[in-house]
């Protein structure tokens, strides 16, 4: 499976945020998009799912334009984490993972044993079935943020887009995310992220794009991207990426900025 963005513009309106951007994530890949605050990362995912009209371009699912999927073919397909979810109403928390089968459950049907199941199985993956019938408005927020992941695993899709999905968690909680998105990956699964932390890059990327001022400004393997020049121009911070020893038999870098 393969999403493609080619030449894509999008924002709100008229206004533009993000410009001319071309980029694709093939299944077995992690792409992640990092980027200061406000350059248009959420607008770009918000755009490619379909809840934002593109401007300009265009985004190709398995060489389809996207929309020409149908909303319930798309679902299936390509599941979304976003960055903070507050329902309306008080469900219990094994009811927002279910509602990732709802693409796969008729109009009028309600949940079967095996989307049960699933969503159970789900959870197991993250560690949270001690939650599931905890009241979802009143757990934590790092607990919302690993339901919503295990909403989109209970979807089934074959690609990921996960917005920011260690906010809110603590360093226990990243790590295991981030390794459950390594698992999912080697799986066959294909996943576009966004993080604030350039280490998780080295952490689960394969391959990782910098959007700065609303425009692709690099695009390659983590240690291609990920320099302290590129760190420098994007964040305007001081920063040394250093090699580590070897650890299960793969090179690691990593990211120290540099205090004056």
């Amino acid at each position: 499976m393969k999403i493609e963005l080619k030449n894509v513009t999008c924002g709100y309106g008229l206004r533009s945020i993000v410009k001319d951007v071309s980029m694709e994530i093939n299944s077995g890949e992690t792409l992640c998009i990092l980027g200061p605050n406000g350059v248009g990362k959420t607008t770009l995912f918000k755009t490619i799912l379909g809840f934002l009209k593109l401007q300009k371009g265009e985004i190709l699912l398995n060489d389809k334009n996207i929309y020409d999927y149908k909303s319930s073919e798309l679902a299936k397909l390509i599941g979304y984490v976003p960055q903070a979810h507050n329902p309306p109403f008080p469900f219990k928390v094994l009811d927002i993972v279910l509602m990732g089968r709802i693409c796969h459950i008729g109009t009028f049907s309600s949940p079967s044993k095996r989307d049960v199941d699933i969503a159970l199985e789900a959870m197991e993956m993250l560690n949270i079935l001690y939650l599931k019938d905890k009241i979802y408005t009143e757990i934590s927020g790092g607990e919302k943020q690993l339901v919503l992941i295990a909403r989109a695993l209970a979807q089934q899709a074959q690609m990921l887009i996960m917005d920011e999905p260690t906010s809110n968690l603590d360093f226990g909680h990243q790590m295991r995310v981030l390794n459950h998105i390594n698992k999912l990956v080697q799986k066959g699964m294909g996943v576009i992220m966004t993080s604030h932390f350039p280490n998780h890059v080295f952490l689960c990327a394969t391959r990782v794009s910098i959007i700065k001022n609303g425009r692709l400004f690099k695009v390659g393997t983590p240690k291609e991207v990920i320099t302290k020049e590129n760190l420098k121009e994007i964040y305007g911070i001081d920063t040394e990426v250093i090699n580590v020893d070897r650890i299960n038999n793969k090179d690691m870098s990593y990211c120290i900025p540099v205090f004056n």
